[in-house]
């Protein structure tokens, strides 16, 4: 099992920056990769980001890309997400999620194993 915790969240207003984090515990060696994924009310949940522990390149939603970095502290076990320019389509939980078998679909969902609890952004205009 891996563990997953969020954190960093709140409110802001646009143009703005947030940081989130997620820390993994448990069994951590078993996750390969790490992504990002926000879900608005009433909306799916869609892909954000990922990066693989391993290193590698890192990889964007064409509506991020320019604005938000995925970044891995491995001697820590986790995961950053640095978001500036924060628009009000941001608004949206956001979830950290690990793949324990890493296959390349990044930005699929059913990709990944374990998801943490989430954590509310709120962008206002």
């Amino acid at each position: 099992q891996v563990q997953l915790v969020e954190s960093g969240g709140g409110e802001v207003q646009a143009g703005g920056s947030l940081r989130l984090s997620c820390a993994a515990s448990g069994r951590t060696f078993s996750s390969e990769a790490m992504g990002w994924f926000r879900q608005g009310p009433g909306k799916e949940r869609d892909f954000v980001a990922a990066v693989r522990w391993a290193g590698g390149p890192t990889y964007y939603a064409d509506s991020v890309k320019g604005r938000f970095t995925i970044t891995r502290d491995n001697a820590r076990n986790t995961v950053y997400l640095q978001m500036n320019s924060l628009k009000p389509e941001d608004t949206a939980v956001y979830y950290c999620a690990a793949d324990t078998l890493y296959s390349g679909r990044y930005y699929y969902p059913g990709e990944y194993d374990y998801w943490g609890q989430g954590t509310q952004v709120t962008v206002s205009s």
